[in-house]
């Protein structure tokens, strides 16, 4: 079973950048479609960006293209979204997530079954 930990919030200022990182132990992580949700307070989680098991594709929310970035790097067991052009809206708890769907990009939550504990990114105005 593949357990997930996230790590790199943190706080920024609006118009920065940040990197969030999502290291996997355990299991197969190279054959996992991976994504990342947000949860605001109050607000329900939502998903992010997402990339394949292969990384050959991408999938971004509308307010996260040309704006964030997700990569994986399989030899490190690791996923990573990089933010820049951050905005104090972009403030949530990060989620990293990982499902045996291969053919697409789930931008459901209840299709991902392995999930991190979060990691809070706090951008200041």
């Amino acid at each position: 079973q593949v357990q997930l930990v996230e790590s790199g919030g943190g706080l920024a200022q609006a118009g920065g950048s940040l990197r969030v990182s999502c290291a996997a132990s355990g299991g197969t992580f190279s054959r996992k479609t991976m994504g990342w949700f947000r949860q605001a307070p109050g607000k329900e989680r939502e998903f992010v960006a997402g990339i394949t098991w292969s990384g050959a594709s991408t999938y971004y929310a509308d307010f996260a293209k040309g704006r964030f970035a997700v990569s994986r790097d399989d030899g490190k067991n690791t996923v990573y979204l990089q933010m820049n052009s951050l905005k104090p809206e972009d403030t949530a708890v990060y989620y990293c997530a990982g499902t045996s769907t291969v053919l697409r990009i789930p931008l459901s939550q209840y299709e991902y079954d392995t999930w991190g504990q979060g990691t809070q990114v706090t951008v200041s105005s």
